[in-house]
């Protein structure tokens, strides 16, 4: 019998966006209104459809003047499975970049191009160009599955490779809007020529199979309402975790025999990473081994799995409305048994995998066909021409020269994929002038590994810096490093400017979240091949306290680490109690005693302006230091003493917090001065 998926709203008031999606004619309206109007920005719930579109509204906090209206721009983001752009779409990215955006383009966590500062009047120009040479936004943003992801090398004699790129892009087809609404507002109603739809595909999409599809609609999987929020699936072979697959709604790993044929898959479910700061029913989770299918199945198991996150995910509550709260608060169990009702049979055994392992793929490498690859390092996936750095200029020449397609990795960088080796000196000439390192034994191995999301000034749900921020932070924490005697060290550092995780923070080493204006939660005790969650260490870490913190971890992790042993697993070993309380009486044993020390009218004299503090000890008592940031005189440092029983007791108090002694002596300070 076949079911029909129960409302959205049955049981509880479903959230604003539910409304809008309904309402929108299948993603029309308001936007299709609204571009025809001769305005700067969009009203607040075309901006929610706009996103299905491949585009946020933004506006730049740097050129906000009161009283002016905000400097509204768009961020175009576009769909790539696998990461393959075409030379074409490439070229035509690279102009529209320069015509309409920034002069910019930004490679994304999620392998496709982002531009940023597109103008209204522009968009719609912008959105026609990528089609037509290509590409496509539509379902980059929204509720409905994001860009599939897979393993950008192309090792043209590692067949499971090859089944990777070609299911990314076969289940992307499969899961893509059906509305004809995109062509509609951006193409005029004409639909761009593209690559046939595989038939298989194409069948499995109108496939009932006990209620996963949706009758009589423009979306016979998504119905009218979509997804509760966005899903995002990977592919990838056995050991390879270039595409961080434990951070997933869905996985799937290629399996296959002996002889290279492909079997079918290994499926993972419910993997997700954002987050909100004091909202501890959102958290990030690593996806659970759900079960095997073969390749027969493989487009079923995909649509049951997202059946059931349409059909009986959170509606109401967008900040639990993703997969894995699903199977969160349902368990594995009965999530695999309510997905077996829709894919009709069992799902088999889970196959045995070999651990996983994080790969870059930089440099230049064979492919297996006799033609050569070349992975690039791009930090921070900013796309830019910059003094004697024009990384713009050299991939723009490498592509018009030699018509060469790229793959852009899941950590923001790219690949040159099918390079005939007789060019390989002409490129590389190409590199070398325009100041590019192709050597990844010569990039600095902090930066290699790190990645941040853009954060300010575009980004709308940033709290602090990330982009702009993190190069000044991997060359405090590279000195830090050098200070303690561990030069040659290097682990994962991933930054966001807030909590809702782009960039992966919270599968890192050492991940930097955004909490406060220069200030961000520190997580430590991920995995180097990102196969392990990390935790948070610290609540808020102002910028100018990156030295006092770090520097007693790094040193517990020289003294105390085993041989071979990373940064994020001795983390995870030793435990955070233990950090804690090396760094505690690392800190005491460390600073300088007082140099002068002051009375009262000397502290409050200082308070009126923006303050640190900093903790220093001497016989029977400990001195708060108040350093005045503001007035650089001989009497810029005020002391203050404090017994050994109230210093223990702050000492205990930061520990159990994990927040720096000097964050809490400001904030008791101020409190006890604002009742005066």
């Amino acid at each position: 019998m076949v079911k029909s998926p129960p409302s959205p709203i049955a049981s509880r008031k479903p959230s604003k966006v539910e409304g809008l999606k309904e309402n929108s004619n299948f993603l029309r309206e308001p936007v299709a209104t609204e571009i025809l109007q001769d305005t700067t920005h969009f009203s607040e719930n075309a901006v929610q459809m706009l996103k299905f579109h491949g585009s946020y509204q933004q506006d730049n906090r740097d050129n906000r003047v009161k009283g002016q209206e905000k400097d509204y721009q768009f961020m175009l983001r576009t769909k790539n499975p696998g990461g393959l752009v075409p030379p074409q779409l490439y070229l035509a990215l690279d102009k529209l970049a320069d015509e309409y955006g920034n002069h910019t383009l930004r490679a994304t966590t999620r392998q496709g191009f982002q531009m940023h500062g597109i103008l209204k009047k522009n968009l719609k120009s912008a959105i026609a160009t990528i089609v037509n040479n290509l590409g496509s936004t539509l379902g980059a943003c929204g509720d409905v599955n994001r860009n599939v992801m897979a393993p950008p090398v192309p090792l043209k004699n590692r067949p499971e490779y090859q089944y990777a790129w070609e299911y990314a892009q076969n289940i992307a087809d499969l899961l893509s809007p059906q509305t004809g609404a995109y062509y509609e507002i951006w193409l005029d109603g004409e639909k761009a020529i593209s690559a046939e739809e595989n038939p298989e595909v194409k069948a499995a999409r109108q496939r009932n199979g006990n209620g996963t599809i949706i009758h009589n609609t423009e979306e016979p999987i998504y119905g009218t309402y979509y997804m509760p929020r966005k899903f995002k699936v990977c592919v990838t072979v056995p050991g390879d975790n270039s595409v961080d697959l434990y951070s997933q709604d869905l996985t799937l790993v290629v399996i296959t025999n002996e002889k290279g044929q492909l079997e079918g898959f290994n499926v993972f479910a419910g993997g997700g990473l954002g987050r909100t700061h004091g909202k501890e029913e959102t958290f990030a989770r690593l996806a659970d081994p759900i079960g095997y299918v073969s390749k027969d199945d493989v487009y079923d198991v995909v649509k049951a799995i997202v059946a059931t996150q349409r059909d009986y995910g959170d509606r109401s509550d967008r900040r639990h409305a993703r997969l894995k709260y699903l199977i969160h608060d349902w368990g594995v169990e009965k999530f695999r048994a309510k997905v077996e009702e829709y894919f009709g049979k069992p799902i088999a055994p889970f196959k045995e995998l070999p651990e996983f392992k994080y790969l870059d793929f930089l440099g230049w490498d064979e492919q297996g066909d006799g033609k050569l690859f070349l992975g690039i390092s791009i930090d921070n996936g900013r796309v830019k021409d910059e003094g004697s750095f024009q990384l713009k200029t050299a991939l723009r020449e490498i592509v018009e020269q030699f018509n060469l397609p790229i793959r852009l990795t899941p950590n923001q960088n790219l690949i040159f994929c099918d390079i005939a080796p007789e060019n390989k000196q002409a490129i590389q000439e190409i590199l070398n002038r325009c100041g590019i390192i192709s050597d990844p034994s010569k990039i600095d191995a902090l930066e290699r590994l790190a990645m941040a999301c853009p954060a300010l000034p575009t980004c709308g749900l940033a709290i602090t810096e990330s982009e702009r921020a993190i190069p000044g932070i991997l060359e405090r924490i590279r000195t830090i490093l050098g200070k303690v005697g561990l030069q040659n060290e290097h682990f994962v550092v991933r930054m966001t400017g807030c909590p809702n995780g782009c960039a992966r923070p919270y599968m890192a080493e050492l991940g930097f979240v955004g909490s406060a204006p220069e200030s961000y939660q520190l997580w430590l005790g991920g995995s180097p091949d990102q196969t392990r969650l990390a935790l948070p260490y610290m609540e808020r870490l102002h910028h100018n306290d990156l030295e006092t913190q770090l520097e007693p971890i790094f040193v517990y992790f020289k003294q105390s680490r085993k041989s071979g042993e990373s940064f994020g697993d001795f983390c995870d070993r030793v435990g955070f109690d233990a950090i804690r309380e090396f760094a505690g009486n690392y800190a005491s044993q460390s600073v300088a005693p007082p140099e002068i020390t002051d009375d009262n009218d000397g502290l409050l004299e200082t308070m009126g302006d923006s303050t640190t503090t900093e903790i220093t000890e001497d016989s029977g008592y400990r001195e708060v230091a108040i350093a005045n940031t503001t007035i650089a005189t001989s009497k810029n440092r005020r002391r203050v003493s404090l017994q050994d029983e109230v210093y223990s007791k702050l000492k205990e108090a930061a520990t159990r917090q994990g927040k720096p002694m000097t964050e809490l002596v400001n904030e008791a300070l101020k409190a006890y001065l604002q009742n005066l």
